[in-house]
């Protein structure tokens, strides 16, 4: 396992967990000299870049598949995209400040490309360049 350089543990904060004996038997077993305490903070530091690596990734794809809209967009001037019902003006990636990882609880659509998305879907909420939040699908 990669262990990455750790902080002085004056600099770490002190965290209360509880586990089954079990396995905390089996985290020191696992662990040997390592000890099972720097093996759980190793474990929780792969999580974390793996979500973050996950979430990069996410936004990449979302990000390309706006940037194709664009492009289409702007190809045929004409050509309306569909935007949510409450929303009354065309949206493109361009409006979009700021995008955060989400999961939606009820159907919506796309501010952008308007596709439906469902409950439990991953979404972004974009935050445009009038404050507002709208739902955009991760999707083609």
């Amino acid at each position: 396992m990669n262990t990455r350089k750790r902080g002085t543990t004056p600099e770490m904060q002190v965290t209360s967990i509880r586990l089954e004996s079990e396995l905390k038997e089996r985290l020191r077993e696992i662990s040997g000299e390592q000890g099972y305490q720097a093996l759980i903070r190793d474990i929780l530091w792969q999580f974390v870049e793996q979500q973050t690596i996950s979430d990069d990734k996410e936004l990449s794809q979302v990000e390309n598949c706006f940037a194709s809209l664009s492009d289409k967009s702007r190809r045929s001037s004409d050509q309306e995209v569909t935007t949510m019902h409450f929303h009354s003006s065309r949206l493109s990636m361009s409006n979009i400040r700021a995008t955060f990882s989400a999961i939606a609880h009820k159907e919506e659509r796309c501010a952008i490309t308007g596709q439906y998305i469902h409950p439990q879907q991953k979404i972004w909420l974009g935050l445009t360049d009038t404050g507002e939040l709208v739902p955009l699908s991760l999707y083609n």
